[in-house]
């Protein structure tokens, strides 16, 4: 699927269901909210979190994590008239002019922090 589309089916989605009441920083800090359960998954994952210490463990479905931050950042980009694969295009093309992949490898390859 590409952005557009998913950008319209995000739309029409929030759209029957009379989501768009809903302010953009609520919708942000659901994002937050659901970002933060990646980082749960992450930290147990590392052994930072650990169930036998006290820690709840994260559910096992991190895929549902991901796509509910998805929906919500779409949701987001749709309110600010944001064209996802425009801006990401765009930003690939930034990105690929200010960090040079060969002078990346060659400064982890010698120990330099990224």
């Amino acid at each position: 699927m590409r952005l557009s589309e998913l950008q319209k089916v995000v739309e029409d989605f929030e759209k029957a269901r009379g989501w768009e009441v809903f302010r953009e920083s609520l919708i942000y800090a659901h994002l937050i909210e659901e970002l933060t359960e990646i980082g749960r998954f992450i930290l147990a994952k590392e052994g930072y979190k650990r169930q036998d210490l006290g820690h709840s463990h994260p559910g096992e479905d991190v895929g549902s994590e991901f796509a509910q931050t998805l929906t919500l950042l779409v949701q987001l980009a749709n309110r600010f008239g944001v064209d996802l694969e425009k801006a990401l295009e765009d930003e690939l093309r930034r990105m690929e002019r200010r960090f040079s992949p060969d002078e990346w490898r060659r400064t982890l390859r010698s120990g330099g922090a990224p």
